[in-house]
């Protein structure tokens, strides 16, 4: 295993520029020169993006920037002793002592483990004092070899092989305890970061001190990247509370099900960790505090408690109910098509007749062909008949978790029975989950208690979200959705051309976010109502599925038309982004959007709004509701929804390029003249 840290790598008593990301850069051209890396700007974009995440500094006067690139050929340590130190967004103090820790995409556990020990070693005054104190490139080397490679001494008294003393106490998974103290109170923590290198291991061994300090009994597991193991599950049980230091989800949060809940940052473990000790204590002893719920919803990833309001807690539920309704829609969408494919337009008319009445060894009037289309078509017609019900479902099941889904399934199925269509299941399903999450509150006698989630919550939420679809609301929404589709159907010209510029926007904004999948699901609702003689939603979701590809193919050609614009793994990215485009990924462009998202969402949505206008202007239609290019047979006007797409990435492309070149010389000049000011 070679050296992590070397004396090419270190820089002492250094003037590095005013800025974090000046010391990033300088750091990554001594690990390029060190041969580490190939490219500097790759790995300065790489961890200048981590950086714009979330700072690194950290209490003590100390920032640890860090990041995997491509770049990185091997697993480096660079370091800088500050003259004069650098803000790196701590409040207590700039940072004098700067870490760069630079990790490949597939480094071996082996080196993270030692990465992690630094990271660790980090929290110790005596460490860091050691290298304030340090007088040369070669010390600096030999403090921190002796924490990441440490020399192993005699076994104690216990026949325990020990570490050196510079060794950090404590390991990934357990973590370390307070158990060897008397403790009134027992408490679990999970952390973790993105990278699983530094900040994961460095709130652990916060919250372990902030803990013992406070005579609580603390186990923490550590999830990063040199691995984690897991809990023992009589530990989880015993605890009052547990801690979640996490900007990532949290591998089998089941676990932790039903127990009080401190929900927050990564970072927060480290800069707070007293209060989140005192904080997990309160919510042990409050009734009402928030729990672990039996699942996990990714759209809540990093979210801190404070952060959970109602506006939050409406999105999360949305976009569970639209994730969860896109495999019925997709499915059942494509299936439509065959059938079409297979049995012409008319197949509308006899599908019911044909299923029921014939077989493959008694064909109808047009063969194969008529009875397959007909099959196809009759199971994506009942696969898409469960778009409302699903959404409504799921949506409930975001508020309330499992007992929210029989409600929510039955709202769904009232709104799709009144006409209330796509926004009489949203309205089901949020009414099914808050009436089924109220139930959490309430104090039951324990015979009664598993009763509640099977037969009473799913009883009681289903006859008041139901109740008020039938008497109330099902009615007016109806209406409304009714005067939506006319109107819609009704648009032409002018006004056609409008509307697929405001979708295009809305699917380039966000990437895959909660207002792309509003225009998403807006037109996936409309394919039942599409006809022969109503061809609107088809050609809507056309404009949909068009302007959904432009931003990861712009992306792609982007970086082929101008390499030097972007770093390596964005290059590599590029490569992935033609074929996810392709395929109606709007996501693909997500890498480049939070790189650079100023630049990148301006021009993906101009792009995706000229191709919006055009599909619509050329009255492109789509029988498909997913599957980009591949699905090219349920698609009219095949040509121009491809020339439409071309247009658009063309145009979003160029777009990026020039946005990129204009900031590159903008931040040269602004360098320039920091400089003459520095001189001066």
């Amino acid at each position: 295993m070679s050296t992590l840290i070397t004396p090419q790598l270190v820089a002492l008593d250094a003037d590095l520029g005013a800025t974090p990301a000046g010391v990033i850069r300088h750091l990554a051209e001594l690990v390029v020169a060190a041969g580490r890396a190939t490219e500097v700007d790759g790995l300065y974009t790489d961890a200048i993006t981590r950086e714009n995440k979330t700072s690194t500094g950290i209490p003590g006067g100390l920032a640890i920037p860090h990041c995997r690139s491509a770049a990185v050929n091997e697993p480096t340590l660079a370091f800088a002793r500050l003259a004069p130190p650098v803000d790196f967004g701590e409040p207590d103090a700039p940072a004098d002592l700067v870490f760069f820790i630079a990790a490949p995409e597939g480094a071996d556990q082996s080196h993270l483990k030692l990465l992690s020990k630094l990271a660790r070693s980090l929290m110790k005054p005596e460490f860091t004092a050691s290298l304030r104190a340090a007088q040369s490139d070669q010390e600096i080397v030999a403090i921190v070899t002796a924490v990441v490679s440490p020399v192993a001494v005699p076994a104690d008294s216990a026949g325990e092989p020990a570490l050196s003393p510079a060794a950090p106490s404590g390991g990934t998974g357990t973590g370390t305890s307070a158990s060897t103290m008397t403790a009134t109170r027992r408490l679990v923590a999970v952390t973790a970061c993105p990278t699983g290198i530094a900040h994961t291991y460095m709130a652990a061994d916060a919250l372990v001190a902030a803990a013992k300090h406070a005579g609580v009994d603390l186990q923490v597991e550590t999830q990063g990247s040199a691995g984690a193991t897991p809990l023992d599950p009589a530990i989880i049980a015993a605890a009052d509370a547990v801690i979640f230091a996490v900007d990532v989800d949290v591998r089998g949060r089941e676990r932790f099900a039903g127990k009080p809940v401190i929900n927050a940052p990564v970072k927060r473990g480290i800069d707070e960790p007293a209060k989140m000790i005192e904080e997990a204590i309160a919510a042990a002893d409050n009734p009402n505090a928030r729990r672990v719920s039996g699942s996990f919803d990714p759209a809540a990833e990093g979210a801190s408690e404070s952060s959970d309001h109602i506006g939050q807690k409406l999105k999360r539920a949305l976009l569970t109910g639209v994730s969860y309704m896109i495999p019925f829609v997709a499915g059942g969408g494509l299936l439509i098509a065959l059938g079409f494919l297979l049995g012409g337009y008319e197949i509308t008319k006899v599908a019911d007749t044909v299923v029921l009445q014939n077989s493959l060894f008694d064909l109808p009037d047009g063969g194969l062909g008529i009875y397959l289309g007909a099959v196809l078509f009759k199971i994506g017609a009942l696969s898409l008949g469960f778009l409302v019900p699903a959404l409504a479902g799921y949506i409930a099941y975001g508020i309330a978790d499992r007992p929210g889904i029989a409600p929510g399934f039955v709202a769904g199925a009232v709104a799709g029975f009144m006409g209330a269509g796509f926004l009489g299941g949203i309205v089901g399903g949020l009414l099914a989950g808050f009436t089924a999450a109220s139930f959490e509150k309430l104090t039951v006698p324990r015979w009664l208690r598993s009763l509640m989630p099977v037969v009473i919550i799913p009883l009681v939420a289903s006859i008041v979200a139901s109740g008020l679809m039938f008497l109330v609301l099902g009615g007016p929404i109806a209406w409304l959705t009714t005067a939506l589709n006319t109107w819609l159907t009704g648009m032409t010209g002018a006004s056609a051309i409008v509307l697929g510029i405001i979708l295009g926007l809305m699917m380039a904004f966000d990437l895959g976010g909660p207002v792309n999948k509003v225009a998403y699901s807006f037109a996936v609702a409309g394919l039942g109502a599409a006809s022969i003689t109503n061809q609107a939603p088809w050609e809507i979701m056309a404009a949909v599925m068009a302007a959904g590809m432009v931003p990861p193919l712009a992306m792609a050609l982007a970086t082929t038309l101008d390499r030097r614009l972007f770093s390596l793994a964005e290059r590599e990215n590029g490569k992935a982004a033609w074929l996810l485009g392709a395929s109606f990924i709007s996501e693909g462009a997500i890498p480049f959007a939070a790189a650079d998202p100023l630049r990148v969402i301006p021009a993906s949505m101009l792009g995706a709004a000229t191709t919006g206008a055009l599909s619509m202007a050329w009255h492109v239609t789509s029988k498909a509701p997913h599957g980009g290019i591949f699905v090219f047979f349920a698609i009219d006007n095949v040509l121009l929804f491809v020339l439409a797409i071309i247009i658009g990435v063309i145009v979003s492309a160029l777009s990026v390029i020039a946005l990129k070149r204009y900031a590159v010389r903008r931040t040269e000049s602004e360098s320039e003249s920091e400089s003459a000011l520095v001189t001066a």
